[in-house]
Parts: C-alpha cells; sequence; structure tokens
C-alpha cells in the first residue's frame, strides 16, 4: 500500500475552499486565506493540498510505530463520518461530546470505561436475574450514556499519540488538553479557526459533508498505510494473510492516479 493520492480538483468539489461569512472569521487565518467572494472568505486550496499530505505522512508514521490516532469531530455533520471512518481503520473516535478530563484525566476515564465493560458482559449474558424491571431500565440507560460518550475510546487502553480534529472552536476542549501533554494535533482549519496550538494544520471546510467524508477518508487509508508498513517491518506477509486488509482509498483518487498512470 501507499499514501492515497488527491488533486487540488478533488478539494475543489468537495467544497473544501468555502470559508464563513467574512463577518465570521478569526484574524489569525488570513496566511490562509486566499480572498473573499460574495462576502464568503475563500480558502487558499495551494496550500491546502501540501499540509494535508502533511497530515496524512503524520498519521501514516505513527501508525507504523505502533502508536494510536484518535478521530475527534463532534458536531451533527462530522458524527457519523468521523465514527465511521476511525473504525474502518481500526483506531479510536469521540464523535457525541468531549468530556473534560478525557485526556489528562485519563485514569477517571479509564474507570468509566470499566464500568461500560462491566454493563455491556453483564448484558451479553441474556436477562439478568434478580433485578426488577426498573432497575434494568436504569442500568441500559447508564449503558447507553457510557457508550454514547466513551464507545469509541473503549480499546484505546492509553492516551492517544496523535489527535485529529474536525472544528477547532467546537473541540477546543480537546485540543487544549492535548497541548498540555504534548500531543500532537492534526487539524482542519476554517476561516473562523484558531491555527494556535495545531501542529499539523489542514485549512480547509469544516462543515461540508462531502469536504468532511474527504478528509476522513484520506486519513483512514493513511492509517491503513502505517499499519501495513508496521505489519511488513516485523516480518508478516500480508500476502499469507486468510483475510486481505481493507483498503480505504478513495475511489476518485485512484482513477486519478490510473489515469496519470495510464
Amino acid at each position: 500500500m501507499a499514501l492515497p493520492t488527491f488533486t487540488l480538483r478533488h478539494l475543489i468539489e468537495a467544497g473544501c475552499h468555502f470559508g464563513h461569512n467574512t463577518r465570521r472569521w478569526n484574524p489569525r487565518m488570513a496566511p490562509y486565506l486566499y480572498g473573499v467572494r460574495d462576502g464568503v472568505h475563500i480558502i487558499d486550496l495551494q496550500q491546502t493540498v501540501p499540509m494535508l499530505h502533511r497530515a496524512m505522512e503524520a498519521v501514516r508514521d505513527v501508525v507504523a510505530n505502533g502508536g494510536r490516532v484518535l478521530f475527534v469531530g463532534t458536531k451533527r455533520q462530522a458524527a457519523d463520518i468521523v465514527a465511521e471512518a476511525a473504525t474502518r481503520c481500526g483506531q479510536y473516535y469521540v464523535n457525541h461530546r468531549w468530556l473534560g478530563g478525557m485526556l489528562t484525566n485519563w485514569k477517571t476515564v479509564s474507570n468509566s470505561i470499566k464500568r461500560l465493560r462491566e454493563l455491556d458482559e453483564m448484558m451479553a449474558g441474556g436477562p439478568v436475574s434478580g433485578l426488577t424491571k426498573k432497575e434494568l431500565l436504569n442500568l441500559e440507560r447508564e449503558r447507553e450514556k457510557l457508550t454514547r460518550a466513551l464507545g469509541g475510546i473503549k480499546e484505546m487502553g492509553g492516551q492517544p499519540d496523535l489527535i485529529f480534529v474536525i472544528d477547532t472552536v467546537k473541540e477546543s476542549l480537546a485540543i487544549a488538553e492535548a497541548n498540555k501533554l504534548n500531543i500532537p494535533v492534526i487539524a482542519v482549519l476554517d476561516s473562523n479557526s484558531d491555527p494556535h496550538g495545531i501542529t499539523y494544520p489542514v485549512p480547509g471546510n469544516d462543515d461540508a459533508l462531502r469536504a468532511i467524508k474527504l478528509y476522513c477518508d484520506l486519513l483512514s487509508a493513511a492509517v491503513l498505510d502505517g499499519i501495513s508498513a508496521e505489519m511488513a517491518a516485523a516480518g508478516v506477509d500480508i500476502g499469507e494473510q486468510e483475510e486481505a486488509p481493507v483498503e480505504a482509498g478513495l475511489d476518485e483518487a485512484e482513477a486519478a492516479a490510473e489515469a496519470q498512470n495510464g
């Protein structure tokens, strides 16, 4: 496997160049903006292409060295896409609500994950004897609440080595915690974002579904490339495996690569 290819055209087609209304902007984003069209800031995708590629390389390198990547996107548009992309490449996600201390107070979070596991085991065994209907209902509600908050990091086993964030404004708490622990941050920077504290900035629209899906697909594929590199370094012959690894490449990107090579 290799890092998936993408072009400026893919970013434009996904609407990555559209920022917010000029009234809603962060002056610190000025270096990443191309101009204004119809009262809306246009993001300079000429910068986005190399910066997104650098972010993908960072993901691949972290995973190739056995590291963990945490996908963070709790806004409505991003929640399902983030969960699906992280699951597809065997990584972790937070897509419901960022709980304060999720990284900085890992011990408390670990206890909640332990409780979630207990509830899962309890419910997996079928009807729980000796409990009233009300008690069962309360346990099920507790389990659902914990699953929403922690289901995506249940198997993480420790702090991540890299986090990827959609919407720096909404996920400012996650970024602050990562900065405090010196965990590198990849983040999509819209025109209202603050680039401060972002290790690998990726200027682009963070609201459009197609744009969010493009970023997540590319980074998910970068994770899979890192896993392949790790397995190769460990001497695992992927060709001998009973089940081939799933590739999360982009159909359009693959087609473009074939066209270039053809």
